[in-house]
């Protein structure tokens, strides 16, 4: 029987219909290592092929931008010299089969990112999903995927400042888990993964090649299964944090001494992508051996070989002159360091297997031919019958105080301040919004995530703005400049209309919120396919922003430090209970209308929180967000030590002035004697500014219309926030 009687490409996952357009960019049939590399880059995971169309429409160009999606990273310039380059990844299926290694991996694999670019990392940032944690696999997901995070982070030294972690019914088998990572670099020291120069030497570093993860991209390109979700199986990669240290100063003294022309990561496809998108990159061919691939297992096949997913790898083109000295810089510190081929002028990758050819591709078809989809979208029944949810059905609540405790005892809010770290001098967290990195020529970088599964599911278009929104303001409540974005878009299967409806109306959002905030998007990753047993997740598109600090350093924090400050509201007054953590937590209910947003506001919000710390006007400042204005007050309580007294203006039901969530708010202390000047700015800004209070004592106390509703000891929300998670699970 033949190949093509065969249909090998079919267990690949590949099409009828792109098998026709590979034989037809090859003016012959594949044979079964072509069908490999093919598979692998035309798998969903690497070629975008149902998200691009939709993924044109987010703006990635600005007067900082040095490098925007197309490379490893994106880099925005700093100033001064600087850059700082920044990439969000998802490591989802992987995390869902073997979470440690899942979770470990995904960070080995957005670190390598960044050091391609030239830059040394010095932040990541993990934002976490998972099922209930009344669910004993879920338990198991979370611990064992935080406990890799952290194992990777503390082996290569790149501390992991901060957390994020939901628990949802939806994330039950299909837990998420995506990682930031923040490097700076000197500007002229960019790098980029293309190779060029005819006859340059194509080498090889880090790890020797196994069958580790080999058609990982494939597994992440499908739905799981609960079989396959409680067992582990070959796609999940395995990572060494200790090699990947060494990996990783090794490349950065290579691109240092100016010895590489170009650095591409080896992560997902293996050498299959990293030979054909640095090709494609720089429109020309390559030609390797892969009898020079160092192998840590025997008898390995050259399919095998070319789409392994063995961790720890980087793809280098050099001049022959610069050979010697890369391979000392990597041999000297235990590595390998091969050279497996060379650069040609072909356009052609063409690869030999003891001499023999065994595959020759152009590259360009495989790292950019894969065909784009057009997949059909449909408003979804459940969309209008959850928007008609009226909040007033709701049984009426007896003890707000008793519902204060429910609400601040979520775990998914224990995770914005407990779970941030401080390591050396490099990491600072300091604020509850988003953590402060300190660059090498005491520059200071705010990098913050924010993403809402639940807003997001109710209104992909609204709730995918609240997120960039959001994002970019916890910069501004630190006092930092948003420079970009990246984005961690993770969907269900984008084959069912209903499924692309959300993925294009969330990228549809984001691209407007960044055109209104002038946010370029300068990379991020797209997930399909999370779904188990045809059950979806809830959309969620995670944005990770990065902000420097341009002015001095300031001593506002996120929490209520002094006595007697006045404490404000500044910002919209449209809030409402659609998607909130209270019905969620309270009543079980994920239902409802989101409120509008007004972005022209939101702008001026930001513009004036920064003029606020440059002006030394406000003491503290915390973006108002999950679990609305009571669970605000109370966490600038608990991070400040201070209590506060407050009155809330009235609105439509007291659930909803306590609990109820909108965007572009943010809460303000000021000082008392400067609390004139400051209503003078907000009214200058056109940001409506509401007071409610003042800081001091040992209590928050909250009342709505002269009514005592809230009222919680310090030492009570300590107790709270302290338990919210079981420390065995930490």
């Amino acid at each position: 029987m033949t190949l093509k009687e065969e249909k090998p490409w079919r267990q690949l996952g590949l099409t009828d219909e792109e098998y026709a357009l590979i034989s037809a960019a090859l003016g012959r049939e594949p044979n079964l290592v072509e069908l490999n590399i093919y598979s692998v880059m035309w798998s969903e995971h690497c070629s975008y092929k149902h998200s691009l169309s939709s993924l044109r429409l987010l703006p990635t160009e600005g007067p900082q931008v040095l490098q925007g999606p197309g490379e490893n990273a994106g880099v925005v310039a700093l100033g001064g010299g600087w850059a700082a380059a920044f990439k969000i990844e998802s490591h989802n299926h992987p995390t869902a089969v073997e979470p440690f290694q899942g979770a470990a991996t995904g960070a080995g694999g957005i670190i390598r990112d960044i050091v391609a670019m030239g830059a040394r990392p010095v932040a990541l940032l993990g934002s976490l999903r998972f099922g209930p944690l009344s669910d004993r696999r879920s338990r198991y997901l979370f611990e064992d995927a935080s406990s890799g995070l952290d194992w990777y982070s503390e082996g290569t030294g790149v501390p992991l400042v901060a957390k994020e972690v939901y628990f949802e019914e939806s994330y039950r088998g299909n837990p998420l888990v995506n990682v930031m990572c923040i490097g700076v670099l000197p500007a002229d020291q960019l790098m980029r993964g293309r190779a060029g120069g005819e006859d340059n030497p194509v080498l090889l570093a880090g790890a020797r090649t196994g069958r580790d993860g080999i058609h990982g991209v494939t597994f992440a390109s499908d739905e799981l299964t609960a079989a396959v979700a409680e067992e582990p199986a070959s796609p999940v990669q395995v990572g060494d944090a200790a090699l990947g240290k060494k990996l990783m100063e090794a490349t950065l003294e290579v691109i240092g001494r100016g010895l590489a022309l170009g650095v591409q990561d080896l992560g997902g496809a293996g050498l299959s992508c990293a030979l054909t998108e640095m090709a494609a990159r720089g429109g020309c061919g390559i030609a390797v051996e892969l009898a020079r691939v160092p192998q840590s297992e025997e008898k390995m096949a050259p399919q095998e070989i070319l789409v392994s997913e063995t961790q720890e790898r980087m793809l280098l083109v050099v001049t022959p002159e610069n050979e010697s000295a890369v391979f000392e810089a990597y041999e000297e510190r235990g590595l390998t360091c091969a050279r497996i081929g060379r650069v040609t002028a072909d356009e052609m990758v063409t690869v030999l297997h003891r001499g023999e050819e065994v595959a020759r591709v152009p590259a360009e078809s495989v790292a950019g031919g894969a065909p784009e989809l057009s997949p059909a979208s449909r408003e979804p029944q459940y969309y209008r019958e959850r928007s008609a949810f009226d909040p007033e059905a709701l049984p009426p609540v007896e003890d707000f105080n008793r519902i204060f405790q429910k609400i601040f005892a979520e775990p998914e809010l224990f995770g914005r301040i407990e779970f941030r770290r401080s390591r050396g001098d490099l990491a600072d967290p300091g604020h509850a919004d988003a953590v402060l990195v300190r660059g090498e020529e005491e520059f200071l970088l705010a990098a913050s995530l924010s993403g809402n599964g639940r807003q997001v599911y109710l209104d992909p278009y609204r709730g995918s703005v609240f997120a960039v929104a959001q994002a970019a303001r916890r910069l501004a409540c630190t006092g930092a400049r948003a420079l970009g974005i990246t984005d961690g878009l993770n969907f269900g299967n984008p084959e069912k209309p209903e499924i692309f409806w959300q993925f294009s109306r969330s990228v549809e959002g984001i691209a407007d919120a960044c055109r209104a905030l002038e946010l370029p998007v300068v990379g991020g990753n797209v997930s399909f396919y999370n779904e188990v047993d045809g059950r979806a997740i809830l959309p969620t598109p995670v944005i990770g922003a990065l902000g420097v600090i341009e002015g001095p350093e300031s001593g506002c924090e996120a929490g209520f430090a002094r006595e007697g400050d006045k404490v404000y509201l500044l910002g919209a007054s449209a809030t409402g209970l659609g998607g909130s953590l209270f019905l969620k937590s309270v009543h079980g209910l994920v239902d409802g209308v989101l409120p509008p947003i007004d972005l022209e506001l939101e702008a001026r919000l930001q513009a004036l929180l920064r003029d606020l710390i440059n002006e030394g006007l406000a003491t503290c400042l915390s973006s108002v967000g999950d679990g609305g204005l009571a669970v605000a007050l109370a966490k600038s309580c608990l991070m400040g030590g201070c209590g506060a007294e407050a009155a809330l203006p009235e609105g439509d039901s007291l659930e909803t002035v306590l609990f109820g969530e909108g965007p572009t708010r943010a809460l303000v202390a000021v000082p008392p004697g400067q609390a004139a000047l400051f209503e003078e700015r907000a009214r200058e800004a056109a940001v409506p500014a509401v007071p409610l209070g003042e800081s001091g004592g040992g209590r928050l106390r909250i009342t709505v219309g002269g009514e005592p509703l809230v009222e919680q000891p310090l030492e009570m929300l300590q107790e709270l926030y302290r338990e919210a998670i079981p420390w065995t699970l930490r």
